[in-house]
């Protein structure tokens, strides 16, 4: 797509934002990061379009297993009451898949008894274009290509690596947490960008100088703040959403990521200043159902505890 067409779908993210940030959460996903497809992908990879086709066709009775992101998928879906009146949260499925191939997906939604009613099947082209549409907040993807389509367009996005769902973990109930990074996800990578021209020296100085000034929003913002909505509605001591920022900021960098979440008016449950250190003990002590990071390396070890999304978005990933 080109620059017009990205300033289009742009354009139409502002808009779509705008209405969404007076209704509900909404949540867009693919197929492969909501159940576990690496048979058929496989197939589709190895022998082509045709045989993959024929294999969903054949199969399109067999329930897929849950993927990585399903556990996550039906806690945001239960904090909808019963009665399916005004829910608070919607899920969009957006998938490459033909209508006809997608037969067996939306069979294995209606077998687990997942509420996701909507969905964009595109038969191989990116569906990254109807985010706006659905007014989605945020969008899972196993598609590193159409994730980034997505940050460029201005929405939260993040890369799935695909993979079955932990045993035990598609139950459903419980506390829904979310962990973010902050630099180059909530944050914009500004602070990012000092330390990758100056080192850690420049980029302590820049941000002690810069404590009272606000850091502008990441592409992960306005994600944050939809679940900050649901959560205001909550006493604090019995939400059913706890945010955790996990950083590898320390003191004294840390006063100016409190002091602008202070700004924007969203509340952050956790905040860890780790130092550098590993984040994946800490993201399994936190108990995260997903957690989002621009740096290949901090997915790499949180997903050995947690399912994880990489953005990537800012100066480490422009090379």
């Amino acid at each position: 797509m080109d620059v017009a067409g990205n300033q289009s779908i742009r354009d139409q993210s502002e808009v779509a934002r705008a209405a969404a940030a007076q209704d509900k959460l909404v949540v867009a996903i693919s197929s492969r990061a909501l159940f576990d497809l690496d048979d058929s992908h496989r197939i589709f990879t190895e022998k082509g379009l045709d045989a993959y086709v024929e294999f969903q066709v054949e199969h399109e009775d067999d329930v897929l297993e849950p993927g990585i992101a399903f556990p996550l998928v039906r806690k945001l879906l239960s904090l909808n009451d019963e009665s399916g009146e005004n829910p608070r949260v919607e899920v969009i499925l957006l998938s490459r898949n033909s209508g006809d191939t997608g037969l067996r997906i939306f069979n294995s939604i209606q077998h687990y008894g997942l509420g996701i009613v909507r969905a964009a099947f595109t038969n191989g082209a990116s569906p990254y274009a109807y985010i706006p549409a659905f007014g989605a907040h945020l969008f899972l993807s196993a598609n590193a290509e159409d994730v980034v389509h997505a940050l460029k367009a201005g929405f939260a996005a993040a890369t799935i690596l695909p993979a079955r769902a932990p045993l035990g973990d598609d139950a459903g109930g419980g506390q829904l947490r979310i962990a973010f990074d902050g630099d180059a996800v909530l944050f914009s990578d500004e602070a990012e960008r000092v330390f990758q021209a100056g080192g850690l020296e420049a980029f302590s100085e820049s941000e002690s100088l810069s404590a009272e000034r606000p850091l502008s929003g990441g592409p992960f913002k306005g994600f944050l703040a939809a679940l900050h909505r649901i959560q205001s509605s909550y006493p604090a001591e019995h939400s059913p959403i706890r945010t955790a920022l996990v950083t590898a900021r320390s003191a004294p960098a840390h006063k100016r990521v409190i002091l602008t979440l202070r700004h924007w008016g969203i509340r952050i449950d956790e905040a860890l200043f780790l130092g550098g250190r590993d984040k994946g003990p800490f993201l399994k002590a936190f108990g995260a159902d997903i957690f989002f990071d621009d740096q290949q390396r901090h997915v790499a070890s949180a997903s050995g505890h947690v399912a994880a999304g990489h953005v990537p978005h800012g100066v480490r990933n422009e090379q």
